[in-house]
């Protein structure tokens, strides 16, 4: 129970006017962050993670203090309130993305035993937020999925970085529980996105296209069908469907345009796989953030240029009444 639902039941009368509702986006922010912090634990504990202790805990501590920076130096340069003000609540809740990001990075990137990739990729991820912006609404929105773009770099310019390999997820358990793990991460992150971020036309368009590719690659390239589909199976594809390509914030809001961002990343997937680049699955969602970015920066130029020039709305000129013959005037302006 968190503070607010405390409040409304010890106090209700004072408590009733001023609650807050509930949103979602912060819900499924507590959710998302929740089942990633435990998936990280049990993943260093029980599952087999290969990566050490440190790894999650200082890609933690940079992504905070980055964040905190970068929004302090940020709400002082734009002359606003910071986000995180209003108690330990609000930080918490300010730091929610930052986390996810951290323990993204560190769960799915593979350096060995190195810790500075992973600390790059955080740097960047966050960065990102701040420094690649796009006019939305009248408001500057990041476009880009920060964990992924951070991971997608690193990939870039760290050729020995890879990404965590299948295996370590399941590593240390055996049957079923090989079978059980991304069945149950596949069900907590279907129910996450069906009720909470409403994503569930974009995982539509993904799954579905990304299976489209698959059979049409086969006659094409001659890539075995079940090959092409079997990376589906794996529980990096489940948590790449379910946490990282519908980041509520990067992602568009009405149900078409969803699908088609799914099936667009998807598609460009295709493409990269045919063109051998290997990762495919990040960079594709690289590539269709900064067109979706692109393409709002276009319509956002477009509509300011079209406010400034649509002249001022001239006053409708009243048509005025006909006087009936032999009627009285409405007015003594009339009468005159």
């Amino acid at each position: 129970m968190n503070s607010a639902n405390v409040e409304s039941t010890t106090n209700p009368a004072s408590a009733a006017p001023d609650r807050p509702a509930k949103d979602p986006r912060i819900i499924a922010l507590r959710r998302f962050a929740i089942s990633i912090t435990v998936f990280n634990i049990l993943g260093h504990t029980v599952l087999g993670f290969e990566p050490s202790w440190a790894t999650p805990l200082a890609a933690m501590a940079v992504a905070y203090v980055m964040e905190l920076g970068l929004e302090t130096l940020d709400a002082w340069a734009t002359r606003r309130p910071v986000k995180y003000a209003g108690g330990p609540a609000a930080l918490v809740n300010f730091l929610m993305p930052a986390h996810i990001t951290a323990l993204a990075c560190a769960m799915l990137l593979y350096a060995n035993a190195r810790l500075g990739p992973v600390i790059f990729a955080v740097i960047v991820a966050v960065a990102s937020k701040y420094l690649i912006r796009v006019r939305i609404g009248g408001r500057p929105r990041h476009v880009l999925n920060p964990s992924n773009f951070g991971i997608a770099v690193v990939l870039v310019l760290f050729p020995w970085v890879g990404i965590a390999p299948p295996y370590q997820f399941t590593e240390w358990v055996g049957t079923p529980l090989d079978l059980a793990i991304p069945a149950l991460i596949l069900a907590a992150g279907t129910m996450l996105n069906a009720k909470l971020t409403k994503k569930m036309p974009l995982i539509l368009g993904w799954i579905g296209v990304f299976a489209l590719q698959a059979l049409v690659r086969t006659p094409i390239e001659g890539t075995a069908t079940l090959s092409a589909l079997l990376a589906m199976s794996g529980v990096a594809f489940v948590l790449f469907t379910n946490y990282m390509i519908t980041d509520p914030g990067t992602t568009p809001v009405r149900p078409r345009n969803q699908f088609l961002f799914g099936a667009s990343t998807a598609l460009v997937y295709a493409l990269l796989v045919h063109l051998h680049v290997v990762y495919g699955l990040f960079f594709a969602l690289v590539i269709v953030c900064v067109l979706r970015g692109a393409a709002l920066a276009v319509m956002d130029v477009r509509q300011r240029a079209a406010a400034r020039t649509v002249p001022l709305a001239e006053p409708k000129a009243v048509p005025r009444p006909a006087p009936a013959r032999g009627g009285v005037l409405a007015t003594g302006e009339e009468a005159k």
